[in-house]
């Protein structure tokens, strides 16, 4: 078997505890407005075709490194490729290394559930609350990562929850509101990041030949930031 492979980072420091060798995978459902990897859509566009064992022998190069951290599976989609996914995390696991998933939420199935047996930390992007804006911002329904929260909630899988925040987008005061009202419910939530928007991977999408509209969108201030952190922890979440 083997997986679509983007690219590889191997000390990685944004993608859960400690140092952590990131795999980010090829092929994402969604079409985000503000993607700042545009390139990993689509499955066939893939750097490297590697299985699971040829990707753990990478992992094992920096094993030292990534003792206090461990293996991301990110995309993209990661859980796209679900199978691949079991295999690599089986292999992490028999040498206790910590596994996290970087993920939409979009795809729940029994693959996925054998998945998550496997994964240590979910790291679970809601990227809205209010169902039609959440699809202007994906081109896909929102439902879906509600399940999946759920679902998380439900076999006490603990999750980091992120946010970005984007100008005229995500940063309605109701919006924030009502998405911390619903993510407070959940217990196994144990940190909140907001992501502040910005304009990095505008030159991929112009490489590609596709339109950006965000690119008249500025970058949140420190304020704006602020307020939204504000709304959140006013919810007790741990941002």
């Amino acid at each position: 078997m083997k997986g679509y492979i983007h690219s590889f980072e191997s000390f990685g420091t944004k993608d859960g505890p400690g140092i952590r060798f990131v795999v980010f995978m090829q092929g994402c459902p969604l079409r985000c407005l503000y993607c700042h990897n545009p390139d990993t859509w689509n499955m066939q566009d893939n750097k490297m075709d590697m299985s699971p064992d040829e990707v753990f022998t990478e992992i094992k190069k920096v094993k030292n490194f990534i003792r206090t951290g461990g293996v991301t599976v990110s995309g993209g989609e990661p859980l796209l490729q679900a199978d691949f996914i079991l295999e690599l995390f089986k292999l992490c696991k028999e040498d206790n290394i910590h596994t996290a998933i970087d993920t939409s939420g979009y795809i729940l199935n029994y693959k996925v559930k054998e998945v998550l047996t496997y994964t240590d930390l979910v790291l679970l992007d809601v990227k809205h609350i209010n169902s039609e804006k959440y699809k202007e911002l994906t081109a896909r329904p929102l439902e879906p990562t509600l399940k999946f929260i759920e679902y998380l909630n439900e076999i006490n899988k603990p999750v980091w929850l992120r946010y970005v925040l984007v100008p005229g987008f995500t940063d309605d005061e109701k919006d924030l509101n009502e998405w911390a009202k619903y993510v407070s419910q959940f217990r196994n939530v144990e940190r909140v990041d907001i992501l502040p928007f910005h304009q990095m991977g505008i030159h991929k999408w112009e490489e590609m030949g596709k339109e950006y509209k965000l690119k008249d969108v500025r970058t949140p201030t420190k304020e704006e930031i602020e307020k939204a952190t504000n709304i959140l922890k006013s919810y007790k979440l741990p941002v």
